[in-house]
């Protein structure tokens, strides 16, 4: 059975990624413009898609942030869990098909 969800549309999104030298991670930070939003988190390959201790902090614009360690030299799926809802973030480095979600989701590349 397939069950269509359509793509939640949420102003510009946003990826910043730093690289550290001391050490192999990358700092990436995630921008999610959700005014209206109670919750947003950010769930992916590298959280096992689990959005416990994966949530945003909502700013005073409304903007939901969060920044996360990943290591690097890898490529990671993720989407954003809003109120439930999930959505690909269109500033993602690509997107690709996922059999099991029977969606494409986000790409991460660091």
């Amino acid at each position: 059975m397939y069950c269509f969800v359509p793509e939640l549309n949420f102003g510009t999104m946003a990826i910043k990624k730093q690289y550290l030298k001391s050490k192999p991670v990358c700092k990436v930070t995630f921008s999610v413009p959700a005014d209206e939003a109670k919750t947003v988190a950010v769930v992916g390959d590298f959280n096992k898609w689990n959005p416990k201790g994966s949530g945003l902090k909502k700013l005073k614009d409304g903007t939901f942030k969060g920044t996360f360690e990943l290591p690097v030299e890898n490529t990671y799926e993720f989407r954003y869990l809003i109120d439930g809802n999930y959505t690909n973030d269109a500033e993602a480095d690509r997107f690709q098909w996922n059999e099991y979600a029977g969606t494409e989701n986000a790409v991460l590349e660091v």
